[in-house]
Formats: C-alpha cells, sequence, structure tokens
C-alpha cells in the first residue's frame, strides 16, 4: 500500500491533513491550523507558544500577515494546503433566555452540538485573494479575543445578551464585522467554553513539558475570603510561564499538618517530584512552616520557602511599629481620614492636587501606609495651600478639633514633614527592591534575591549619610526577617558569604545520584577558585553584567553537570502569585455548595480557563509599571 504524500510547504509540514495538524518546519512544534501556526511563527500569544527558531524576516511576514498587512507580492505568502476544521457555528437557541449568572447554565446548553463542515469553494477563494484570506484571520482574532474578554475578566455570561451591551459591540466595531455578531449565553457557557478550555489544557500540555528540563516551582497563593474560608490557588511557575493548576478549600485542614503534607504530597506528585525544585509558601504560619519542615524530609530534592515579597511586607510591618515611625504613619493616616471623611473637604483637596489622590491603596496592604505617605509628601506644598487658603479657613470644619489636629500636621510647627522624609529615605528602598524581585524588570528573581537585599541596605546607609543610629534599626529589621524566614538551602546557595556551604548542602539534598552530585561537587571546587573558563577575564567582567542564569549559559559549559544544575535552580522565582494579580472570586464560588454536578463541572473549567488566561496575559505584558503587576485598589475609605 503506498505511503500517502506528505504536503510541505517552506515554513511547515502537514502531518494530520483530516485533524488540520501541521508541524513547524523551524522548532518542529506540532499545532492545529493555520491561524496558530502563524501566530507561533510570527510570536504572537498568548493562543500559542513562539517560536524561537523562525527567521526574523519570516516572524515579521507572518505578523503581518495576521494584521491584515498585504504587500505587493501577496500571492508568495504563506497558502494553507488543508482543509480548515470546524468553522464555527455561532447560531444559538432564541426560546433561552440564559438568565442568572454564568454558574447556573442549564443542561442543554453544555450538550450543544457545534457542525463541522468544510467550505471548499471559500478555502480556495482565500487561496487565490490573499487579502481576503488576512480579512477572515483578522476577523476571527478579533472573534477570538472578544470570547476571551468575557472568561479573562469573570463576566457574567447574561451580559452577552443585553441590548446595551449588543449595541456598544455594534457602535465600536460596525454591523459589517465578525464582531457585530455578538456571542449568546448559551454560545458562551457551552461550545465556546469547551473550545477554550481545549485551548487552555493544550496550552497547559507545552508548558508542562518543559518543566523536565528547566524545573518548577509551586506556588502556594492563600487567602481568607469574605466567609472566614481558608482557600489556596496552585500555581505552577517555571522560565516557560505560570499556569494555574488547580484550587483548594483547606479550612477544615489548615491546621492539621498530616492532613496538609497529604494534599500537598498529592499536588508534587502530579506536577512530577522530578520536576519541581521548590515549593513557595504565602505565610509564615507556624502550622505551615511545620508542614514545610516535614515536607522537605519527605521529598529532600525539594525546597520549601517563603514568598520573598511576602517577607519585605513583614520588614515593612515591623518597621511601622518603631519609634518615632509608628507615629509620623498615625500623623498622615490622621490626615487622609479627615480628608476622605468628609466630602467639601476632599473637593478641595482634589482641586489643590489637580486630582491627585493621596491614598495609595494596595493589595500587599504592608505596603499602603508608606506608599500613602509618599503621596502626601510628594503633595506637601499643594497641602500647605489647601489648609492656608481662605475657602478652608472659612469652612465649619476649619475649627473643628479634628480639622485644627490636621491643620496644624500641615501648616503648624509639627516636625511631620521632617519625620515623613526620614522614614521614606528607608522604606523607599524596600518598595523599589519588591518591584525587582516581583519580576518588575522580567528577570528571573531567585538569582538576584540576595543582591538586590544587599542593594537595599547599601541604599539606606547611604540615604542616612552612613549614620549607624538612623540606618541600623532598618538594617536590624530587615537581618531578622531575612534570617528568620528566608533562610532556606536553594536562597543560601546564591549568597557569596554562604556559596560554599549553601550550594554544597542544597546539592546534597537536590540531587540524589551519588554520582552525579560527586561530579556536581567537583565541578563546583573549580567554580570557587574560578578555574578554567570560569577564571577568564570576560568571564569574571560579564559576571556582574549578565543575568545569573545568562551567565552561567555562557561560561559553565566546561562543566555540564553544574551547569544545568546552576541554570535550574537560578531560573525559579523567589515570589508567590500575588504578582500575578489573580482574581479569586471564581475560585471563591467554585467551593460553594448547592451546586448539580453539571454546574460544578462547568465552573470547574471555567476557573480553569479563567485563571490560566490572566496568567498568559500577565507575563506577555511587558514595560509595565510595577504598581499594576501585582498590587489591587481598596476603598481609601477603610484604610
Amino acid at each position: 500500500m503506498a505511503t500517502p504524500a506528505v504536503v510541505t510547504d517552506t515554513h511547515y509540514t502537514v502531518v494530520d491533513k483530516k485533524k488540520g495538524r501541521v508541524r513547524c518546519n523551524y522548532c518542529g512544534k506540532e499545532i492545529s491550523g493555520s491561524t496558530r501556526l502563524k501566530q507561533h511563527l510570527g510570536g504572537i500569544p498568548p493562543d500559542v507558544l513562539p517560536c524561537l527558531k523562525v527567521p526574523e524576516n519570516v516572524k515579521i511576514q507572518m505578523k503581518n500577515n495576521l494584521m491584515g498587512i498585504t504587500k505587493a507580492d501577496a500571492n508568495t505568502k504563506f497558502r494553507e494546503s488543508f482543509k480548515s476544521s470546524s468553522l464555527r457555528k455561532r447560531k444559538s437557541s432564541s426560546n433561552d433566555p440564559c438568565k442568572g449568572n454564568h454558574v447556573s447554565s442549564q443542561p442543554n446548553c453544555l450538550s450543544r452540538k457545534r457542525k463541522h463542515y468544510t467550505n471548499n469553494d471559500e478555502m480556495a477563494q482565500s487561496l487565490i485573494n490573499p487579502e481576503q484570506l488576512n480579512a477572515h484571520t483578522v476577523g476571527k482574532i478579533e472573534k477570538q479575543a472578544e470570547d476571551k474578554f468575557f472568561f479573562e475578566n469573570g463576566i457574567d455570561f447574561s451580559v452577552a445578551n443585553s441590548p446595551t451591551f449588543q449595541k456598544m459591540m455594534h457602535a465600536l466595531v460596525g454591523r459589517g464585522s465578525m464582531l457585530s455578531k455578538v456571542p449568546s449565553c448559551n454560545d458562551l457557557k457551552g461550545w465556546i467554553l469547551q473550545e477554550e478550555l481545549k485551548a487552555s489544557q493544550e496550552h497547559v500540555r507545552e508548558v508542562v513539558h518543559s518543566w523536565g528540563s528547566t524545573g518548577c516551582s509551586i506556588l502556594l497563593d492563600g487567602w481568607i475570603d469574605g466567609k472566614g474560608r481558608h482557600l489556596i490557588n496552585f500555581v505552577v511557575d517555571s522560565p516557560r510561564g505560570p499556569i494555574f493548576m488547580k484550587s483548594a478549600d483547606v479550612t477544615d485542614i489548615i491546621g492539621d499538618v498530616v492532613a496538609m503534607i497529604t494534599l500537598l504530597s498529592g499536588v508534587i506528585e502530579e506536577v512530577g517530584v522530578q520536576n519541581v525544585v521548590q515549593v513557595v509558601s504565602y505565610t509564615t504560619l507556624s502550622s505551615l512552616s511545620v508542614v514545610g519542615k516535614k515536607l522537605t524530609e519527605k521529598y529532600s530534592t525539594i525546597s520549601w520557602t517563603v514568598c520573598a515579597a511576602h517577607c519585605i511586607g513583614l520588614i515593612l510591618d515591623e518597621i511601622g511599629m518603631l519609634d518615632p515611625w509608628r507615629g509620623v504613619l498615625d500623623k498622615a493616616k490622621d490626615i487622609t481620614q479627615f480628608i476622605y471623611t468628609h466630602e467639601t473637604v476632599l473637593k478641595l483637596m482634589m482641586k489643590h492636587t489637580s486630582g491627585v489622590e493621596l491614598v495609595s491603596s494596595r493589595r500587599i496592604r504592608s505596603l499602603t501606609p508608606f506608599l500613602t505617605l509618599e503621596r502626601i509628601e510628594s503633595q506637601k506644598n499643594n497641602m500647605k495651600m489647601m489648609f492656608s487658603s481662605l475657602e478652608w479657613k472659612t469652612s465649619a470644619l476649619s475649627s473643628t478639633v479634628d480639622g485644627m489636629h490636621v491643620s496644624d500636621l500641615v501648616t503648624g510647627v509639627s516636625s511631620f514633614w521632617t519625620e515623613a522624609g526620614m522614614l521614606l529615605k528607608g522604606s523607599l528602598p524596600l518598595i523599589r527592591a519588591l518591584h525587582l524581585i516581583s519580576g518588575g524588570d522580567s528577570k528571573p528573581q531567585l538569582g538576584y534575591i540576595y543582591e538586590t537585599m544587599d542593594q537595599v541596605k547599601e541604599t539606606i546607609k547611604e540615604e542616612y549619610e552612613d549614620v549607624e543610629t538612623e540606618y541600623q534599626p532598618f538594617w536590624t529589621v530587615i537581618d531578622g526577617i531575612w534570617n528568620n524566614q528566608l533562610h532556606s538551602p536553594i536562597i543560601c546557595c546564591l549568597h557569596d558569604n554562604e556559596i560554599k556551604d549553601g550550594l554544597s548542602l542544597c546539592i546534597e539534598g537536590m540531587v540524589k545520584d551519588k554520582g552525579a552530585r560527586d561530579l556536581i561537587l567537583l565541578q563546583l571546587k573549580d567554580y570557587l577558585v574560578a578555574s578554567g573558563a570560569f577564571g577568564e577575564g570576560v568571564a569574571i567582567d560579564q559576571k556582574t553584567k549578565l543575568s545569573p542564569v545568562k551567565w552561567w549559559s555562557l561560561y559553565g559549559g566546561h562543566c555540564p553537570e553544574l551547569q544545568s544544575f546552576a541554570m535550574r535552580i537560578l531560573s525559579q522565582t523567589c515570589t508567590g502569585a500575588s504578582k500575578y494579580g489573580q482574581k479569586r472570586s471564581l475560585s471563591e464560588q467554585l467551593h460553594m455548595n448547592g451546586r448539580n454536578p453539571v454546574e460544578q463541572k462547568q465552573l470547574t473549567g471555567l476557573t480553569f480557563v479563567h485563571h490560566n488566561l490572566r496568567l498568559r496575559n500577565a507575563v506577555s505584558v511587558s514595560n509595565t509599571d510595577y504598581k499594576d503587576i501585582f498590587l489591587e485598589e481598596m476603598d481609601p475609605v477603610v484604610i
């Protein structure tokens, strides 16, 4: 029997014509559909991982093709050579109002069948006319973006049936666009959700495939919701990006060490013991610290660490309790509470600050008082003008006890402004460090953790002009939290002063095979004495200029086992999932009772899609201000 011919192209090879699967000729990755292949080659997230080997000119060509940019030689562009797969049918039942939120779906919404067909005439025409193909592709991308908008933001699906929403979409894109055909509530919670679920699962499988070589970190994203329940989202982070794994309600077992170890062991086994480098906890709660100790005894190759961002939060909390800094923050709170409690004063403040808010409220609550103090200090002159204005002096509130107190803080002989400036000298370097280790500069953070904190201490010392009595209280707090809460083999091995003992201990614990371990320890001696390529001038010079991972990739090749081990550790994160700014409302809904099995399954799928879309988009955004990455606005009145 003759072997069927394999259709090839410059950029791809068709491996399954019926299913529409192709293989990238540059990296070998198999992909479903021509659009996803173009996204892969053009490096356009988030539906598929970008090709790392595609030539730059091809990358630009594919990106332009997707964006509808045509050139004179359009006929030489990428052409589909296989049949389209499962074109969408966007028809929904008109007699199903689909009222209520996205949780209370009806069974027929989930079991709706999609029609699959191939329009050969349409395909042939698109091959002849690349501009039409581009328009179709762009329209499809726009349509997918609309669907993802609902899933990513956790929006009630019934919004799709709202006449106002449909009018808005028509006004934005025009009735001739594909986007003017707004999906129904039933479509969103039915076949569209299932399609997005499959896409998310495929993305997760692609990321999971990389763990064997890069290793990964399990991030415990825990919180207490409004009902007093202890919930944890499990996020797995790696150089290929984070993925949401699952969510758990641990209210009944949070204090049960054995039960928590059983839960976490199940997660580790599911991820793969051989893949996990560390588990990053969200808290220093004593019960979880015991769990971490027991867990590392059970899995000697895995390290237990506490989120470095959480540790910096603890440092700021403790600094805020010191004299005289506690009094400074209390005075700042008096100012903001008075202004935000009285509407007339708030309007007057906004007038003088040109609309700049004084309260800077954030998800990491430890930052709030310090960022608010910084905001107040930046508006010092405007605040003085406000409380010196005739409008303030003639107001009824100016003669109240609280009004006179706040006015005196701002315009009087009070030491508030001097004390505020002194406190900010020591606290702002810590806030900048939080930005860095939370990925604000897109670097792998674990390799920078000790360097960053050393720089923080030196910056604080410089800010206080080397006056020991002024900088030492900050140093004492930093060292106390850092040494007690973040002291683990995987962290210690990164510090120059501890690298010999720390790295040796880390290798002893994390490398099971004795032969491999002995080889790595032998190569470690070369590194410590700067032997071979480690001692070359360029390697020494670049050590302070390149990222640790990049440096090892360039100059550690003559010690491949040590190189692989070092890069595996250095490419991990040192912070938890808070930097991704995950919304938790769907996870909270997931653990509420009262749904039938069909509804629960649907919500489980929706939660999986929702979190993974947000995680993919969080890492695809570059040059983002750190305040928007992991900090969330709160009600300023309750600060």
